[in-house]
């Protein structure tokens, strides 16, 4: 199934999620039936479809938009869902996490391409593991936060406890899981979750512009630059070196870095291809 070729937000589902491509950017639009984009069966099976979607048009995206329909960007787990799992058989009420939260969080971080994620309003519990997931995150003024997992008697999961740890610190991590402390937009940017702040209602539109400066720049570049991301905090740093050392050696042959040492020489704007 392709790629509808318009970039969704005005067309977006009842509810689902939009999946759009336009001039290499695919945006993934989270359109839930509530306010707050809660992740019930529905949504978390169109969100994987989606994500499998990006991965599998290779080439053709060049980067992507993961944003939301509404005044929030996820809440999280729909607890009403849950509430109804766990009367109906609450040995199997978790049996979601391996089986589509999980994967959801491992397609998101094996995408090559730049993952964009714009938040508005409230991004908790899951809803943060998948803005987590991004490479850049552009946040509304009002946007807020929080773990939320401690307070309805849970750990975490979806990844968060790694993600969240590695973005702000251990410290201030166990802070937030265990306390619930919320936190918002500015405490974002200060500790390094956001990227940049923008006015109510301006984040999609902020991080479209981010998605299409992305689309238009060095993806090969970008893809080895992930890939050195990647890799755990602590390894030594020959194997640091190393890898480095070979990410350039395989981006130095392409037209794109050849391209843009001449264009760079003769003082002209570089026009990058993917290759």
């Amino acid at each position: 199934m392709g790629i509808a070729d318009h970039h969704g937000v005005d067309a977006a589902p009842v509810h689902g999620v939009d999946l759009s491509l336009t001039d290499g950017v695919a945006v993934i639009l989270l359109c839930g039936s509530t306010p707050g984009n809660a992740l019930d069966a529905a949504l978390r099976k169109e969100l994987l479809a989606a994500v499998r979607r990006v991965r599998d048009h290779g080439s053709d995206v060049r980067t992507v938009l993961l944003a939301a329909r509404g005044p929030s960007f996820c809440v999280g787990q729909d607890l009403k869902e849950h509430a109804r799992d766990l009367e109906a058989d609450p040995e199997s009420a978790f049996a979601k996490i391996r089986a589509e939260y999980n994967p959801i969080v491992e397609a998101l971080h094996a995408l090559p391409q730049p993952v964009v994620a714009a938040v508005e309003g409230a991004c908790v519990g899951a809803g943060l593991a998948l803005a987590l997931s991004a490479d850049v995150r552009v946040v509304a003024e009002g946007a807020r936060f929080a773990t939320a997992f401690a307070g309805i008697g849970l750990a975490a999961d979806s990844g968060l406890s790694a993600t969240l740890t590695r973005a702000v610190g251990p410290s201030r991590a166990a802070g937030l899981f265990l306390l619930g402390d919320r936190f918002d937009a500015r405490d974002a940017l200060r500790w390094g979750l956001a990227h940049r702040v923008t006015p109510d209602g301006t984040a999609t539109d902020e991080g479209l512009t981010l998605a299409r400066r992305l689309a238009a720049g060095a993806t090969a570049a970008y893809r080895e630059i992930k890939a050195l991301l990647r890799h755990p905090d602590d390894a030594p740093l020959p194997t640091v070196l190393d890898r480095e050392a070979a990410a350039q050696e395989r981006l130095g042959p392409t037209d794109d870095h050849r391209g843009a040492v001449r264009a760079f020489l003769a003082r002209e704007t570089p026009a990058f291809h993917g290759s």
